[in-house]
């Protein structure tokens, strides 16, 4: 039974991208602390074993394949999650293209997912708390390219920009109906989205990042989990508004 301020206990919390990554640890973190999860994204395989990890927990899991651009579909989705309490906006792309290579199709398709994809679950999620009158937490994801520049990341790092703001804005509207939203903005993570399909390759980019961090060290998934339990959680119940940054102490913005 973890601490009571983190017990989800009888709480239902909607995962986006929760095949694999951030959004598969922050499932079944989530499902840990005892909450049912509902398991969204649009790999149908890494779905079943997402849901097949959380099964060890005793929680309740349920699963969604869908494409979050889809506003319908992840309506659909979200009206099946009865008791809607919690979100963890996840779901998120990665490009890099220099800026003066970049293209229009390159910007909207990552403006889709990243940016419009969260503000369509965040709009959702929130309709359907205020509507049933019940508190919640919503938490998105950003992502450390917010706090720095870096060469290629124009669209990723605008995409996440975006999300900050929208995370910051949607704070302010709903906190009167109980609703906080945060925002966890990691450093580099180890997940799929940064493998680099080389063993040398990876090695390299994770002793360059290790050097960078206080810790030592580079992150892990369920580094990020932990964030969102947090503020998914009571623990976190006067906090709204923020960008939290499990980092490695790799930025340290005021």
């Amino acid at each position: 039974m973890p601490v009571k301020a983190y017990d989800l206990t009888g709480r239902t919390a909607f995962v986006t991208g929760a095949a694999s990554g951030i959004g598969r640890a922050t499932a079944i973190l989530l499902a840990e602390a005892g909450a049912t999860v509902h398991c969204v994204d649009r790999d149908p395989d890494g779905l079943r074993d997402t849901a097949t990890a959380v099964e060890p927990t005793g929680a309740t899991v349920h699963t969604h394949t869908l494409d979050v651009t889809d506003r319908e579909q992840l309506r659909a989705a979200m009206d099946r999650a009865e008791g809607l309490s919690v979100l963890a906006a996840v779901a998120g792309i990665m490009h890099s293209s220099p800026v003066l290579e970049t293209t229009d199709a390159d910007l909207d398709r990552v403006l889709a997912v990243n940016f419009k994809g969260v503000l369509h679950a965040c709009q959702e999620a929130a309709r359907s708390m205020i509507a049933a009158g019940r508190r919640g937490s919503i938490v998105t994801m950003a992502s450390g390219a917010v706090d720095t520049g870096g060469p290629g990341l124009l669209c990723y790092g605008a995409s996440k920009a975006a999300v900050v703001q929208l995370t910051k804005t949607l704070a302010t509207e709903v906190g009167r109906y109980g609703i906080r939203v945060n925002a966890v903005a990691p450093g580099w993570i180890r997940t799929p989205m940064t493998d680099r399909h080389d063993a040398e390759a990876q090695a390299q980019t994770e002793r360059q990042l290790t050097k960078l961090s206080p810790l030592g060290r580079v992150g892990e998934a369920e580094d990020v989990a932990h964030a969102v339990l947090h503020l998914a959680s009571d623990a976190s119940s006067f906090t709204t508004g923020q960008i939290v940054r499990p980092n490695g102490g790799v930025a340290m913005p005021w």
